[in-house]
């Protein structure tokens, strides 16, 4: 396929339209306008903003910090629906573990989505963030659940949480890839 054909194709897809309809809806405007100057402040120092951009590393953090939530949740998910013995304690502690490396995860984004200038993308990462916010809930649902012997709902919880998240990471990597948000080494 030429390129000229691949961008057309891409362009004209179902995942670019849907994104195209969260980056029209005016009504997040509000959330951008009060969620902006908390993560301004995150790069406000050049110490912080060095960081948390990635620059030491020579491109941005944050995509490297999302392989760790996701396999977390995504070797749970195998415990769960391939279970051996053994498993459903793994598991537990998969989702654990998840949870825990959301936190820089999500600092790190903040700080790439404060750099964004243009409003259609400040309202991508506005749905971004609240869906992989949602997932996080329901991973500590899933994760508290499990822990009070409800297996079944924490199973339940960690698959909502994995479809959350795909949405999410949908609408990250449209960022990322489809509309080129992210920082440089520059």
């Amino acid at each position: 396929m030429t390129t000229d054909r691949a961008a057309k194709a891409a362009a004209d897809s179902i995942g670019t339209r849907i994104a195209g309809v969260v980056a029209d809806e005016q009504l997040l405007d509000g959330p951008v306008a009060a969620l902006m100057p908390p993560a301004r402040w995150l790069t406000a120092t050049a110490a912080r903003r060095e960081v948390l951009l990635g620059h030491p590393l020579g491109h941005a953090l944050h995509p490297l910090l999302t392989d760790r939530p996701i396999g977390c949740w995504t070797s749970s998910w195998l415990l769960d629906v391939l279970p051996v013995e053994g498993s459903r304690r793994a598991s537990q502690r998969l989702v654990a573990l998840g949870l825990l490396a959301a936190l820089p995860t999500a600092i790190t984004g903040w700080a790439e989505w404060s750099r964004t200038t243009a409003r259609q993308d400040q309202r991508v990462g506005v749905v971004h963030a609240v869906a992989n916010t949602c997932a996080v809930l329901c991973y500590a649902g899933s994760w508290w659940s499990r822990r009070k012997g409800r297996h079944r709902i924490g199973v339940a919880l960690g698959q909502l949480g994995g479809l959350t998240a795909a949405a999410g990471g949908f609408l990250g990597a449209h960022l990322a890839i489809g509309r080129k948000v992210g920082s440089t080494a520059s």
